[in-house]
């Protein structure tokens, strides 16, 4: 079964607005930061130590800002936000299988992409990887990611929200013209 983007629009529309009138606002950037926090505890476990006052710090300082928030999440990791991005993943899975498996993206890949790129499946995965690292680090830079700042700050009205969708397209779309090959 495949849905259309408009159809998956909607839905991530919806799945957003639940999260944010349930939970709390979606963004994930920060959860690949408590991963990497994770790991780095479990093969030195002096990072991340009990304050005195009962929270936690960290030897890395940005583990340790806010009050200890990261390095308590650190500590702590099963929270909602970490469960979300682990979900994200289990989800892109059994999206992947539900489409016939990693194999079947060379049946699957856009004939725009195939016609300036190339048929090559692992050139796909590549870019693909390429780009999220890319967008990853540059939303931690930014304090923030797509999903936080655009996603879920333009459903609740917020300025940055906005200002960050109109910078975020105003850089893809000359890019994807060069991509492409296309003419604006």
């Amino acid at each position: 079964m495949t849905l259309s983007w408009k159809t998956g629009g909607v839905l991530l529309g919806v799945v957003f607005f639940l999260a944010v009138a349930l939970v709390k606002p979606i963004g994930v950037s920060t959860q690949f930061v408590i991963l990497d926090g994770i790991l780095w505890d479990a093969a030195s476990p002096e990072v991340v130590t009990q304050a005195a006052e009962g929270g936690y710090t960290s030897t890395n300082a940005y583990l340790a800002k806010s009050g200890g928030k990261y390095a308590k999440s650190v500590a702590n990791p099963i929270n909602y936000s970490f469960l979300f991005v682990l979900a994200m993943m289990a989800g892109a899975g059994l999206s992947a299988w539900a489409r016939g498996g990693i194999g079947a993206a060379e049946k699957t890949m856009p004939q725009l992409w195939r016609e300036s790129v190339g048929g090559s499946a692992a050139k796909r995965y590549a870019a693909a990887f390429l780009g999220g690292f890319v967008v990853l680090y540059g939303a931690r830079l930014a304090g923030g990611c797509t999903s936080g700042h655009m996603m879920s700050g333009m459903m609740q009205t917020a300025l940055s929200g906005y200002i960050f969708a109109a910078g975020a397209f105003a850089a893809a779309i000359p890019v994807a013209f060069y991509l492409y090959n296309r003419e604006a």
